[in-house]
C-alpha cells in the first residue's frame, strides 16, 4: 500500500494511522538544548575548553528546562516529573541534568578558584568532579534517545538506533563547537574525529530507513512519510545534503579553516534541529485494529 493510500484518522474514530502529537516543537527544542549543551560541555571538558564547558552548562540549565515548561500544561507539578527512576528514562535523564549542572558547576569554580582555597586543579577533589560531570553529561546525551526508544507504540521510535542519534548527534555538535571556541594548536586532528562522527551519522540514518522499511506498519508508515511526503525535501536537504554531506566535503579539503569550522558548525547545527524536529513529526501509532479485513479473520 502506497502512502496516498493509506488512512490518516487524525481526531476521527476511523481505523487508520494516527499521528503523535503530544510532544511538538518545543520538545523537539529542549531536546536540541540538552543535547547540544551537554556534547558541548563533554567535549570540553576532555578538551579543557573553560569557554565550552561554560557555554555547555548554560544551554542545558537555561534552554532546557525553559522549553520542557513551555511544554508542560501544569509547570507547577514538573518536578514530580523526577519521582520515578526506577522506572522512567525522563526522570533518570532529569536528575542526570540536575546533577551534570551541580558537577559541572563546582568543577568551573575549582579551575577558576580552587587555588585560592587551597584546591589544587590536579587534586583527587577535582579529579572527582570532573569524571562525575563527565558521566552524568554521558547520560544527558543520551537518555532522551531511551525516552522515545521506550514507548512500543510508536514504532519507528521503538528502536535501539534512536538513543544512537542522540549520542551520536550529541557528540558531533560538541565536536563542531569546541572546533570553533579553541585554537588551532588545542583543535587539531578534531576534524578527523569529526569525518568519523559524520560516517556514523550517516550510517545511523540509513539503519532507520532500512530497520522502519522493513519493520512493523507503523514503522513503515513513518519512513514513507520522510522520504516521500513535504518532509522529504527538509530530510534530504538539510538533514542529509547541509547536515552530513557537505562538512564532511569542507573538512576533507579544508581541516584547518576556522571560517570552515564554522560553516561547517552551522550546516551541521541546521540539519540537527531538522531532524530533531521531523522524528517527531514521522512519529505514527500503529492502527488499533488491522485495516486488512483477511488479516483480521485469521
Amino acid at each position: 500500500m502506497s502512502l496516498e493510500n493509506k488512512v490518516f484518522s487524525g481526531d476521527t474514530l476511523r481505523v487508520g494511522y494516527r499521528f503523535q502529537r503530544h510532544w511538538d516543537n518545543s520538545m523537539a527544542y529542549a531536546f536540541i538544548c540538552a543535547e547540544l549543551g551537554a556534547g558541548l560541555f563533554f567535549v570540553s571538558l576532555l578538551l579543557n575548553s573553560m569557554a565550552g564547558m561554560v557555554l555547555g552548562l548554560i544551554l542545558v540549565s537555561t534552554g532546557k528546562p525553559y522549553f520542557h515548561l513551555a511544554h508542560m500544561g501544569v509547570p507547577g507539578k514538573s518536578w514530580r516529573a523526577m519521582l520515578r527512576p526506577d522506572r522512567s528514562w525522563i526522570s533518570r535523564g532529569l536528575l542526570a541534568l540536575g546533577a551534570m549542572v551541580g558537577t559541572g558547576l563546582l568543577y568551573v569554580l575549582a579551575l577558576q578558584f580552587g587555588e585560592q582555597s587551597g584546591i589544587a586543579p590536579d587534586s583527587g577533589l577535582v579529579g572527582a568532579l570532573k569524571m562525575a560531570a563527565a558521566g552524568f553529561a554521558l547520560v544527558v546525551m543520551c537518555y532522551q534517545g531511551f525516552a522515545m526508544s521506550h514507548s512500543s507504540a510508536i514504532a519507528i521510535w521503538n528502536s535501539a538506533i534512536i538513543p544512537m542519534a542522540s549520542l551520536l548527534y550529541s557528540l558531533a555538535m560538541g565536536v563542531a563547537g569546541a572546533m570553533i571556541l579553541l585554537p588551532s594548536a588545542q583543535s587539531a586532528g578534531l576534524a578527523d574525529t569529526q569525518m568519523l562522527l559524520l560516517l556514523g551519522l550517516a550510517v545511523m540514518h540509513l539503519m532507520l530507513i532500512h530497520g522502519g522499511w522493513h519493520g512493523n506498519p507503523g514503522a513503515r508508515t513513518s519512513v514513507e512519510l520522510l522520504l516521500q511526503s513535504i518532509y522529504a525535501k527538509w530530510f534530504w536537504g538539510l538533514v542529509v545534503s547541509a547536515g552530513i554531506l557537505l562538512p564532511a566535503l569542507l573538512l576533507w579539503f579544508a581541516p584547518a579553516s576556522g571560517t570552515v569550522a564554522f560553516i561547517s558548525a552551522f550546516a551541521m547545527l541546521s540539519g540537527f534541529f531538522t531532524w530533531r524536529v521531523l522524528i517527531f513529526k514521522i512519529g505514527v501509532y500503529e492502527p488499533i485494529m488491522s485495516m486488512n479485513p483477511f488479516q483480521s479473520a485469521r
